[in-house]
């Protein structure tokens, strides 16, 4: 006899559908001045990106 394998579900994780990573971001930056970027977002030049991986090192670290 097969017994279904339950999967429990999170309590905190109330959406039932994911929403867009980029439309989180977007969000968090017009709502609270938040932003999440990559270094190797392709949507940054050479200049923009170093910017980026140098203030993650100050702040956090190697």
């Amino acid at each position: 006899m097969k017994v279904p394998v339950l999967h429990y579900r999170c309590p905190l994780d109330r959406s039932s559908s994911r929403e867009d990573p980029e439309s989180i971001k977007r969000q968090g930056w017009r709502d609270q001045h938040i932003l999440v970027v990559s270094e190797e977002d392709k949507r940054l030049d050479f200049v923009e990106r170093e910017f980026v991986r140098r203030l993650g090192e100050r702040l956090y670290g190697r």
